[in-house]
C-alpha cells in the first residue's frame, strides 16, 4: 500500500510536465508566427517646397497592410490603409499618373526597381536583349520621375530593389489579391512598417565650390597679367530619390572629364619649358540642378580683374552618351570672334577623332531666372563661355539631373575619353598657337595620353556616391576627395561655401529600413485564443481534481453560503 501511495505523485507529475511542454510549444509557435519578418533598405521620394508650394512625398512613417494592384477593382476599394508594392518593370504609367493626379487615397507606395539600377551593382550585364530592356526601363523611369517630382503626394512613397525575399513576399501578396479581397486586420497577410519621425526641413543648406589654379609662364614672372581659360563642371545632382541620385552621366561624366583634363595640363605645366602663356582656372561648382546657383556665387566672388582676364570658359556637362556627336551650346552669336575661334578649334580636332560637333546658339533672357546651361551664368556677367555636352537640348527644370535612371550602366567610358581628348587637345592647340595644325599634343601611348583607368576609377566612385547638394555637409567625404584631387595637380586650391538660397526648401528622411511582417488574421487569433483558453481551463480542472478532488473543483463554482450574524 505504501508503494502504491509513493507512485501516485510520480504518475501525476508526468501529465503535468507533458501539459506544460505542450503549452510551451504552442506559445513558441505563436512567437514564430509574429517574428516572420524581412528587413530591406528603402529610399524615400524627395520632399521639397518650391516657392512655398509643397511637392514630393509629404510623409515618411508607414504602418499598413500590403497590396499589389491599382486596377479598376480598386475604384470601389478603400486603399487608404494599404501600401501598394509595384515593380517598375510592370508599371502602368498612365494609371499611376491618373491616380496621383486625382489624389486618390492610398496608405503608401513602394516602387521596386530592377537590380541593374542599384548603384552597388556595377556589373555591366550582357547581351543585346539586356541592353534593349535597360533602355526601355530607363525611359519608364525617366517618365516616372517626371510624374513624381512635380506632384504633391500626401502619403509615403519609397523606392526599393527587387531581390528574392521581396519578390517572394510580392508573390504571396498577389495570390491574396487574386481572391479579390484586400489584406486587412481581419484577413491577415503582410504588413509594412517604417518607423520614421516627421520629416524636418534641412537647416542651413550650403553650396560648396572648389577651385584650383595653374599659373602660366610670363617673361617678367607676373602670371597675373596673362589671359585665363576656365574649365568648369557642376558636381551635384537631383532626382526622385536623393539617396539614389548618383548621376553617372549628369554630371559625373563632366566631373571625370574635368579631373582628367586637370591631370593632363598639370603634367604640361609642371615644366617651364612646356608651360603655356595662359593661366588655367578649374572649378567644380554646386547647385547645378537649381539654375547653377553655385556657379553664380562663385563667379561673383572672383576678383574682378581675374574675371575680366578670362578669355573664355568651357563648361562640361553630360558627356557619357555612346553617340559620336557633341554639341557646343553658346549664348553669344556664332559670329563672335571667341565663339568662332572655339568652334573652329573643336571642329578641327573632332574630325581627327571621328566625332561630329555641332553649334547651338540660344540667346539668354536676363529677366528670366531660369538658367538652362552653366555657361549662361558666365554670359550674364559678360564672360564668353560655352557648354560642351552630348545633349542637344537643355533638360527642363529639376529633370535629367542625375536621377534614378542615370547610373553606371548607361555611361560609355570611351565617349568620356574622346570628349577629354577633344577638349584638352583643342585648348592646348589654342594655348600653344597650334590652331589649325595637325599637332597631336596628347598623343595616344605617350606620357601625356588620356588615362582610361583614371577615368574608370573616378567614374565608379561617383556612380556609387549620391550628391544632392543641400544634403551634403560642409566636410562631406566627396567634397574632401575632390579638393584633394585638385590639390594633387593644381595650386592655390580653395573651397568656397555659401548659403543655399532660392525658392527651394528640402526635407530630411531620405532613406529608411522597411520591416515586412507576415501577420495572421483576427479569425485565426480568436480561434487560437479559444483553443488556448479551453486548454488552460481543462488543465486547471485536471490539476485540481487530481490533487484536491472533484468536490473542491465544484466548490470553486458553488455560491458561498451566507452567514447570519446573531445580535446579542
Amino acid at each position: 500500500m505504501a508503494k502504491l501511495q509513493k507512485s501516485q505523485p510520480a504518475a501525476l507529475v508526468d501529465p503535468v510536465y507533458s501539459s506544460v511542454i505542450t503549452l510551451l510549444i504552442i506559445v513558441m509557435a505563436c512567437v514564430e508566427i509574429c517574428d516572420a519578418v524581412t528587413v530591406v533598405d528603402v529610399y524615400r521620394l524627395v520632399q521639397y517646397d518650391l516657392g512655398g508650394v509643397p511637392f514630393g512625398s509629404r510623409l515618411a512613417a508607414l504602418n499598413h497592410h500590403a497590396g499589389s494592384s491599382l486596377l479598376s477593382s480598386s475604384e470601389v476599394a478603400d486603399l487608404s490603409r494599404t501600401v501598394l508594392i509595384l515593380p517598375v518593370r510592370e508599371l502602368n504609367l498612365t494609371l499611376i499618373r491618373e491616380y496621383i493626379g486625382q489624389r486618390k487615397p492610398l496608405g503608401g507606395l513602394l516602387l521596386l526597381l530592377p537590380p541593374v539600377f542599384s548603384s552597388q551593382n556595377l556589373d555591366s550585364g550582357g547581351g543585346a536583349g539586356h541592353d534593349s530592356d535597360k533602355g526601355f526601363m530607363k525611359e519608364v523611369l525617366t517618365e516616372l520621375e517626371r510624374v513624381l517630382i512635380h506632384a504633391n503626394i500626401p502619403y509615403p512613397v519609397y523606392f526599393g530593389f527587387e531581390d528574392e525575399y521581396v519578390n517572394a513576399v510580392l508573390a504571396d501578396v498577389k495570390k491574396n489579391d487574386a481572391t479579390g479581397q484586400l489584406a486587412t486586420a481581419t484577413t491577415g497577410g503582410y504588413k509594412l512598417l517604417v518607423a520614421a519621425a516627421e520629416p524636418k526641413k534641412v537647416t542651413s543648406p550650403t553650396v560648396t565650390n572648389i577651385q584650383g589654379w595653374l599659373p602660366g609662364l610670363r617673361a617678367d614672372g607676373d602670371s597675373n597679367q596673362l589671359p585665363t581659360i576656365a574649365v568648369v563642371a557642376s558636381y551635384d545632382t537631383f532626382g526622385a530619390a536623393p539617396a539614389l541620385s548618383v548621376g553617372s552621366d549628369s554630371n559625373g561624366s563632366g566631373i571625370v572629364a574635368l579631373l582628367e583634363i586637370v591631370r593632363l595640363f598639370s603634367a604640361l605645366y609642371s615644366s617651364p619649358k612646356t608651360r603655356g602663356r595662359y593661366n588655367m582656372l578649374f572649378a567644380l561648382t554646386s547647385g547645378g540642378p537649381y539654375n547653377y546657383n553655385g556657379t553664380q556665387k562663385w563667379l561673383r566672388s572672383l576678383d574682378q580683374r581675374l574675371r575680366e582676364s578670362i578669355d573664355f570658359a568651357v563648361c562640361l556637362n553630360s558627356l557619357g552618351s555612346s553617340s559620336n556627336e557633341l554639341w557646343i551650346h553658346v549664348s553669344k552669336p556664332p559670329e563672335n570672334a571667341y565663339i568662332k575661334q572655339i568652334f573652329e578649334g573643336f571642329s578641327s580636332v573632332s574630325g581627327e577623332l571621328g566625332l561630329k560637333v555641332g553649334l547651338k546658339h540660344k540667346k539668354i533672357n536676363i529677366s528670366n531666372p531660369r538658367v538652362a546651361w552653366e555657361h549662361e551664368q558666365f554670359s550674364r556677367l559678360r564672360v564668353t563661355a560655352a557648354t560642351v555636352s552630348a545633349l542637344a537640348v537643355a533638360p527642363d527644370f529639376l529633370e535629367s539631373a542625375g536621377g534614378l535612371s542615370d547610373n553606371r550602366h548607361f555611361v560609355d567610358e570611351v565617349s568620356i575619353s574622346q570628349s577629354v581628348k577633344l577638349v584638352a587637345e583643342s585648348l592646348a592647340r589654342h594655348i600653344y598657337g597650334q590652331d589649325g595644325k595637325n599637332t597631336d599634343i596628347f598623343a595616344d601611348n605617350s606620357s601625356l595620353s588620356v588615362n582610361p583607368y583614371y577615368i574608370r576609377s573616378w567614374l565608379e566612385f561617383l556612380s556609387t556616391t549620391p550628391r544632392v547638394g543641400p544634403f551634403l555637409p560642409k566636410s562631406d567625404p566627396l567634397i574632401m576627395a575632390l579638393k584633394k584631387e585638385l590639390e594633387d595637380h593644381t595650386v592655390e586650391v580653395n573651397i568656397q561655401q555659401e548659403a543655399f538660397d532660392g525658392l527651394l526648401t528640402f526635407y530630411d528622411s531620405t532613406s529608411a529600413r522597411l520591416h515586412i511582417y507576415q501577420v495572421a488574421s483576427v479569425t485565426f487569433d480568436l480561434l487560437l485564443l479559444l483553443v488556448l483558453g479551453s486548454y488552460l481551463i481543462t488543465l486547471f480542472s485536471f490539476l485540481v481534481i487530481t490533487t484536491r478532488g472533484l468536490d473542491d473543483l465544484i466548490s470553486l463554482f458553488r455560491r458561498p453560503t451566507s452567514r447570519k450574524v446573531k445580535t446579542a
